[in-house]
C-alpha cells in the first residue's frame, strides 16, 4: 500500500496554548472564538462558504503522541480501543471538529465554539449540512455512562508529546 501524503492548507488560530485544560470537544468550547487562516494558493476554494453557520475542520493533532491503540479517554478510567475513542494519540493523527462559522474575512474563517490548539495544521474544511450529516443515533457505547461530563470537559497532559 502507498503511503498518502496530505500537506497543510493553512492554520488554526485559537486561544488555546496548552493542552492541559483545553475543551476536548466543541461542546465544551461553547462561545470560545478562533480564526482559520487559509494558506493564499488556496483562498479560491473559500468562496460560497459564508453561507453555512457550521463547518468541518480536519487537521493534524500534531502534539499528539506516537500511536497507541488501547488508550484511557479524558472521560474514563479503563483503557479503550483507540477507535473507540477520540483520543489523539492514532495512527493516524487526524482531528475533525464542527464549529459555528462566524464570518469569512479574505483568507481568514472566524469561528467559534473552537476546540482546537493554537498553530495546528489544517488539513481540509467542508460545510456542515444536517441533512447529509445529522443521524439519530441508537447507542453510543461505553460514552453512554458519560454524556453528563460531555459539556464541560477539558483535557490533561496525558496524550501530549514530550
Amino acid at each position: 500500500m502507498k503511503d498518502i501524503v496530505f500537506s497543510p492548507i493553512g492554520t488554526i488560530h485559537s486561544p488555546h496554548k496548552k493542552l492541559t485544560g483545553m475543551p476536548i470537544q466543541p461542546r465544551a468550547a461553547i462561545g470560545i472564538l478562533g480564526e482559520v487562516t487559509v494558506f493564499p494558493e488556496f483562498v479560491e476554494g473559500l468562496a460560497d462558504l459564508e453561507g453555512f453557520s457550521h463547518v468541518y475542520l480536519l487537521y493534524h493533532l500534531h502534539r499528539a503522541i506516537h500511536c497507541r491503540l488501547r488508550v484511557i479517554p479524558f472521560l474514563d478510567s479503563k483503557p479503550r480501543g483507540v477507535f473507540a475513542t477520540r483520543a489523539p494519540s492514532r495512527p493516524n493523527p487526524l482531528g475533525l471538529s464542527i464549529v459555528r462559522l462566524r464570518e469569512v474575512r479574505g483568507d481568514t474563517l472566524v469561528v467559534e465554539n473552537i476546540d482546537i490548539l493554537d498553530g495546528t495544521p489544517l488539513i481540509d474544511i467542508k460545510p456542515y449540512a444536517p441533512a447529509f450529516d445529522c443521524w439519530e443515533v441508537d447507542s453510543v457505547g461505553w460514552l453512554e455512562r458519560k454524556s453528563d461530563s460531555l459539556p464541560t470537559a477539558r483535557s490533561d497532559d496525558r496524550f501530549k508529546r514530550t
